[in-house]
């Protein structure tokens, strides 16, 4: 009904507005109550879940948007009120929110920046809050880029894949073995790979290693490089340093050599992101989300192979996005349920078919056309289940290592000194840990 601004005055009893208001408001609270006693839920009984997300690629906000008004279909007295925030500005919406203590119930995090809200007391452990069916379906790498201090504080429905993608028909140009996860190319074997399909290659440049992406990239997809020749970001027994693992001869060496790479011009710059797809180079180290375009490009010349071993076996990085309750919440119980029904092998694929990625429990790659066995992908499964994979760092100081290991990568690229260079880095490293007393272990009041 349409009330109009002209009302008609009886002369002997004066129309008033307030009652009449007063009138249509307990009528339409009482057929409300009415509707919600018959429909069994009242709105005393729904409960609200807050949840926050990044706001990704569109594929995957459309996916979890969607994922979130199914819950709410299906479990008629849980509300989940999904907010998300720009990826460009997340981090630095979350900390401040942390801060003025207005966190959300459910919290999405970048996998290796969860580790300093756990220990700042953020968060709450996720141990009795998943079945043990659950957490056996899970791949190893996602309880592992959840634990820190022997509890688990995330869980995610996809993990990630990183690799060496390759153009068969240039490979078999050169007369170049095709290596596996069991026989990977060695050091000098790959140095002669180089060389080899430098030799029939216009610019000599035939190794994309997606310096044009930067940022976490850097310590994402070349760590992995280092962790192969034995050393490391830092010192993992305790946590307590990076010194003589940062700067150690292990890392220098595999520094040195990707400076003598660059140097050597065997790395495409790809500045149009384009060095593959347009066949300038015959190798590049890339990630799961790279397969869909390279597919389309290259078809079935398309390779998935694994980095080389420098000295102690194949490695590949992991971790992306993950799910976390935070500490203030008071609504754990429906938190699980919520965090539960993402894991669903439905729900999984909903997700991992919308951004490509590794999906999180075994019964989902099981039923997934990329990922199960003899599936395009499944080099990436077996990598994350074999122990190929490794965590970046699991403390509270990550965010400072890698900024300066990005800053390594940047003044090594310019031709910087290679060992200078590492120990300025850990220098750094080392200060941020003192300042903050290693990081003792997380105080009892910071438990649930």
């Amino acid at each position: 009904m349409r009330l109009r601004k002209t009302l008609w005055v009886d002369p002997v009893r004066p129309f008033t507005f307030v009652p009449v208001l007063r009138m249509l408001l307990c009528i339409a609270l009482a057929a409300t109550l009415y509707g919600c006693e018959n429909s069994g839920t009242t709105q005393a009984d729904v409960a609200k879940l807050t949840v926050w997300a990044h706001a990704g690629q569109e594929s995957e906000r459309a996916t979890l948007q969607a994922q979130a008004s199914r819950f709410n279909n299906t479990h008629p007295d849980l509300e989940i009120q999904l907010t998300l925030i720009p990826e460009g500005s997340y981090n630095a919406q979350v900390q401040a929110a942390a801060v003025a203590g207005e966190l959300p119930d459910i919290l999405e995090l970048d996998g290796p920046f969860l580790y300093a809200y756990a220990w700042q007391g953020h968060l709450r452990p996720l141990d009795d809050l998943l079945s043990d069916a659950l957490r056996a379906d899970l791949l190893p790498s996602i309880i592992q880029q959840g634990l820190y201090q022997d509890r688990l504080w995330s869980v995610a429905v996809f993990d990630s894949g990183l690799g060496l993608y390759a153009d068969r028909a240039k490979l078999l140009q050169a007369g170049i073995r095709i290596p596996t996860l069991e026989n990977p190319w060695k050091e000098d074997e790959f140095e002669e790979i180089l060389q080899r399909l430098a030799r029939q290659d216009p610019d000599g440049q035939v190794l994309d290693l997606k310096l044009n992406y930067a940022g976490e990239w850097y310590t994402y997809g070349l760590s992995p490089l280092i962790q192969s020749a034995g050393g490391d970001l830092i010192d993992r027994r305790g946590y307590a340093s990076a010194d003589g693992v940062l700067n150690g001869p292990q890392t220098v060496a595999m520094m040195t050599t990707l400076q003598n790479w660059i140097q050597d011009n065997r790395i495409d710059p790809n500045i149009d992101d384009a060095a593959f797809v347009t066949h300038r180079v015959a190798l590049a180290v890339g990630g799961h989300w790279n397969y869909r375009r390279y597919h389309a490009s290259l078809g079935n010349d398309l390779l998935l192979l694994p980095l080389p071993d420098f000295g102690r076996g194949s490695k590949t990085g992991q971790g992306s996005w993950c799910w976390a309750v935070t500490a203030g919440s008071r609504q754990t119980k429906a938190a699980s349920r919520f965090l539960t029904f993402l894991l669903d092998s439905d729900e999984v694929l909903s997700m991992t078919n919308a951004n490509g990625a590794v999906p999180a429990t075994r019964s989902a790659i099981s039923r997934s056309p990329l990922y199960r066995p003899g599936g395009p992908l499944h080099l990436f499964v077996k990598q994350l289940e074999g122990g190929h994979a490794v965590p970046r760092p699991r403390t509270p100081a990550y965010p400072l290592i890698t900024a300066e290991f990005q800053q390594v990568l940047d003044r090594i690229r310019s031709g910087g000194d290679v060992r200078a260079t590492l120990d300025k880095a850990v220098q750094a490293i080392d200060r941020e840990i003192e300042d903050n007393r290693s990081y003792p272990t997380i105080l009892p009041s910071h438990e649930p």
